[in-house]
């Protein structure tokens, strides 16, 4: 099956240069590795060269041939300092508090990647930075995830210097080979095998002052930011940018009329461009509530019926149905046991 708009995906250039670097790092042969996706080292250097979401995926996987490291993602991450997220990471530098950051990245994610959005989450006395697929990733979402998750939490460790206020880091796939690795890097505990992908802190630290704060540089850089994000807007495929907004308003998807009038577009324009990329609002929303009806039932928070209307069916035995069609089992056979939060994989080492 191919998975909607992913061929109208492009991706900017700057990540791949701290893989390749990681190549080189490790002994790898960088130069095949590029001239293997008919790319050259020049070519790294263009900051405006855009590529193909296929090339994107395959330079990830080839990368991971030829390192033969499974945890090429964390390494990757590890290397992706607070310029690594350009204008981005320099506003997040100068913000006021942790949401300050959060929010930053909430708005502007999509000028680092398409594939990746962020939100947050309150959890008792927990705020968790959620990171959420666009797409689906498949095979390269283990690294990328990694990547991502551990370079945003090194940012807000550089913006809260000595506090160490995150304190769990969540996946949503299954714990790996080289969790101490993991925990070594992250410096906190790391779980696997949850419903939601991310890292939490303290509630009460959110919204503590930060000590390199810059309201005037911080607005400049916000600024600078809407700006680029403005420009962006034609780059996003529609079906990214309508699954995109399903994941913002989960809570009350909006009708295929509600969805064309958001983007200046009839109804029948909206069903004709997604048509063309491959897809078709109906298929967006099926998938947006697979993956949402797979969290919550992991999660154990809801109950079927709960999740069902908190998905828009009306009608439990609809739900049902979909799920079967999905995934071949009733939802209640996915509910997670209670102990699926509590259960960490293994306790960071101590003094990290």
């Amino acid at each position: 099956m191919r998975t909607p708009g992913l061929q109208n995906f492009t991706l900017p250039i700057y990540y791949l240069r701290h893989i390749a670097d990681q190549i080189g790092s490790m002994g790898g042969d960088r130069a095949r590795w590029l001239a293997q996706n008919q790319m050259t080292e020049a070519q790294l250097a263009d900051v405006t060269l855009d590529i193909p979401f296929a090339t994107f995926r395959k330079l990830i996987l080839d990368a991971l041939d030829i390192t033969r490291e499974p945890a090429l993602g964390l390494l990757v991450g590890e290397r992706l300092g607070v310029n690594a997220h350009g204008v981005l990471g320099y506003a997040a530098l100068n913000s006021g508090t942790v949401r300050q950051v959060v929010e930053m990245f909430e708005r502007f994610m999509r000028l680092r990647t398409p594939l990746v959005t962020t939100g947050h989450e309150l959890h008792g006395d927990q705020f968790r930075i959620v990171f959420k697929e666009v797409i689906p990733l498949g095979d390269i979402r283990r690294p990328l995830l990694e990547a991502v998750v551990l370079s945003v939490k090194n940012l807000v460790d550089a913006v809260t210097p000595g506090s160490r206020h995150v304190n769990r880091v969540a996946f949503g796939f299954d714990a790996p080979g080289d969790v101490a690795l993991a925990h070594d890097l992250f410096r906190c505990e790391v779980r696997y095998g949850q419903a939601w992908t991310g890292f939490a802190l303290p509630l009460e630290a959110v919204d503590l002052p930060l000590k390199m704060t810059d309201p005037t540089t911080f607005a400049e850089a916000a600024l600078i930011c809407q700006r680029e994000l403005d420009k962006l807007g034609p780059h996003e495929s529609l079906g990214a940018s309508v699954r995109r907004l399903m994941l913002e308003k989960q809570n009350g998807f909006p009708s295929l009329q509600v969805t064309a009038r958001l983007f200046h577009l009839t109804s029948r324009t909206l069903h004709r461009r997604l048509m063309a990329e491959g897809t078709s609002f109906q298929q967006i929303l099926d998938d947006v509530r697979h993956r949402l009806a797979l969290e919550h039932l992991k999660a154990g928070a809801l109950g079927i019926q709960e999740i069902a209307w908190a998905l828009g069916y009306t009608d439990l035995a609809n739900f049902r149905r979909a799920f079967k069609r999905w995934e071949g089992v009733a939802p209640s056979q996915v509910r997670a046991g209670p102990d699926k939060e509590k259960r960490p994989i293994a306790e960071p080492q101590r003094g990290a």
